[in-house]
């Protein structure tokens, strides 16, 4: 029988661990641009065309490579990082695994041109699908450039997984963010498709943070500063009024890494509880400064996440410097109850020019409204009012007494009895009689699958109404956010929105759905935002069908509203015209039937 274990070529092998590494342009992005932040760059640029699709390009200025380091790069586990495994637990490089070059160079076409300082000339190396097609020297600055054009053009299946140009555009965009916050002693620039969106020139922290999410900033940080035995944390994180509706602004890093961890979010959130409202969510631009041999980053292909020696201590010191933070920089206003020393002068030379006297009122001492000679209080002002001003007028306008109203229509009022269909109850429930027994409604799923459906049939072609703001309000959101409300726009002017780009981060909002009348516009589009990453990355839902479910969950009847007869009238009818009647649009159930025979055992 022959053997059927086989070692696999080298070019399987690397696109096989290219799957795991580049999974769409932006890995390409993170990989090239962490290895010039370890060549010492002190100016990183990224040229990019079709989101990245047909070309990614890194330049920068850092320490080059030899003509043998040029072509050792892009085999498989080549670094310069570590040597042993030891060295894998004191690591303060971006790359160390070697993977990266090798995987792009896997699966697209690659072009490498690099120099040293102490060359006179650079190497320029070509190689396509792991294969080396050329190789020359080539005149050129200091530093290194590598061109990845046409990624996975050897894996087609591959690229036709890859999202819309602009979904890739603000993974890129997002990357970019990451490596380029917690260096802002580098100077970045972005270029896409000939446009510049980024040039950041190098400085602090803060004016980093400022050129990336917008000038606004500058006035929304408190600082974090905050030192322990093996931890150090520094930051900023954003005031508790300036919290968002979405998740984009949450940055974590450990020694200047970027890293997803839920367990330390909560810590955030939890310093900030009571501080901002149930669905909001704190901002915040963190780097943790460890020991490396307290933490394993070597857990995951991407290294976005790590594991600590002692979670639990970070938890804590993480937990007490935002509470900190929060206490020492808040900069609520003081209210002085103290009266000013010169107010008693003010006082006094009003007096002179407007003299206070006692009022006048005029009264009737021998008034006694329990004798005979007076009848009721309102007979009795009745009176009095005809002696002072000797004319009957309209006295009963100042009680409130309707005398406009003809005889008739005032006796059918009052002998009216209301014909009462629905009854609400503890006003979050609608009751009513059916053949079968009670029905009960629960008021705010049915109006959420009214809405719901409503929404559906606007973003399906029948255009929804739209309600001009008075006032238009400026949205302003950061570059992945503002892509992604561009994306939107056409569904969200289809039920009803209005909305103008006066720059690539700021929208006027000049109108809004009819049914949202009196909202908060820009909650309710963050909220649109916020709910369409989360559904994107987690259930993969239609955007129609997200925009509709978020609309309808915001702007529905909400519990403990109370409602008239005939606007539960109106409710009950629109739910039975639905499609669905019997289920919200999030799964829980609109109404249930207490049947005759239940009713009669209770009853026993």
């Amino acid at each position: 029988m022959l053997d059927i274990i086989k070692l696999l070529p080298d070019s399987v092998a690397n696109q096989i661990a290219a799957g795991e590494v580049i999974q769409r342009p932006a890995s390409a992005v993170k990989e090239l641009m962490e290895n010039a932040l370890d060549a010492g760059a002190t100016q990183i640029d990224l040229v990019v065309k079709d989101a990245g699709k047909t070309m990614i390009m890194v330049v920068d200025n850092g320490c080059g490579m030899s003509e043998t380091d040029a072509r050792l790069c892009f085999e498989r586990h080549a670094t310069s990082k570590i040597s042993k495994a030891e060295d894998l637990f004191a690591i303060r490089t971006m790359g160390f695994r070697g993977e990266a070059l090798a995987s792009i160079a896997a699966i697209a076409q690659v072009e490498l041109k690099t120099r040293r300082k102490e060359d006179e000339v650079g190497t320029r190396i070509v190689n396509e699908g792991s294969v080396v097609k050329e190789q020359s020297l080539v005149p050129m600055q200091p530093g290194t450039t590598f061109t990845v054009k046409n990624l996975f053009f050897n894996v087609p299946a591959r690229r036709n997984f890859l999202k819309s140009p602009q979904a890739e555009m603000r993974h890129i965009v997002e990357e970019f963010t990451r490596v380029a916050l917690m260096n802002p002693e580098i100077g970045f620039t972005l270029i896409s498709d000939g446009k510049e969106l980024f040039h950041l020139y190098a400085g602090n922290l803060k004016q980093r943070i400022m050129g990336l999410f917008g000038n606004s900033y500058e006035e929304r940080l408190l600082p974090v500063n905050q030192e322990a035995d093996r931890v150090r944390i520094e930051g900023y994180i954003v005031k508790a009024e300036f919290a968002k509706k979405t998740r984009g602004e949450q940055y974590f890093f450990v020694n200047k890494r970027f890293i997803k961890h839920a367990y330390l979010h909560h810590a955030i959130e939890n310093a900030f509880m009571e501080m901002i409202p149930q669905d909001s969510f704190p901002g915040y631009f963190l780097n943790i400064e460890v020991d490396p041999a307290d933490i394993d980053i070597n857990i995951h292909p991407t290294k976005t996440e790590v594991n600590f020696l002692d979670v639990k201590l970070v938890y804590a010191i993480l937990h007490a410097a935002v509470r900190k933070a929060i206490g020492q920089h808040n900069l609520s206003p003081m209210i002085d109850f103290e009266t000013p020393s010169d107010l008693n002068n003010e006082l006094g030379m009003v007096s002179q020019v407007f003299p206070v006297s006692i009022p006048n009122v005029p009264i009737d001492p021998n008034f006694n409204p329990f004798s005979k000679e007076y009848g009721p209080h309102e007979k009795r002002y009745e009176q009095n009012y005809q002696r002072e001003n000797k004319d009957p007028g309209d006295w009963r306008l100042l009680y409130g007494e309707r005398t406009d109203l003809p005889q008739e229509s005032q006796e059918h009022l009052d002998n009216a009895q209301p014909n009462v269909q629905y009854l609400q109850l503890n006003q979050s429930f609608i009751v009513t009689t059916v053949k079968s027994g009670l029905l009960v409604i629960d008021q705010h799923l049915a109006h959420s699958r009214v809405l719901f459906e409503k929404y559906l049939k606007e973003l399906e072609g029948n255009k929804g109404m739209s309600q001009q703001e008075l006032f238009p309000q400026a949205l302003t959101l950061n570059m992945n956010d503002a892509s992604l409300l561009k994306e939107l726009l056409p569904e969200l002017e289809c039920i009803g929105f209005v909305l103008e780009q006066v720059n690539p981060t700021t929208f006027m909002i000049n109108g809004t759905p009819a049914d949202a009348a009196g909202c908060d516009a820009v909650m309710l589009l963050e909220k649109i935002l916020d709910n369409n990453k989360l559904n994107r990355t987690d259930l993969q839902l239609d955007r129609k069908l997200n925009i509709a479910k978020t609309l309808a969950s915001q702007l529905s009847i909400k519990p403990q509203t109370k409602m008239g007869e005939m606007e539960m009238q109106n409710l009950v009818d629109q739910l039975f015209a639905c499609n669905v009647a019997e289920v919200a649009p999030n799964g829980k159930k609109v109404y249930i039937i207490i049947g005759m025979e239940e009713l009669m055992e209770k009853f026993g």
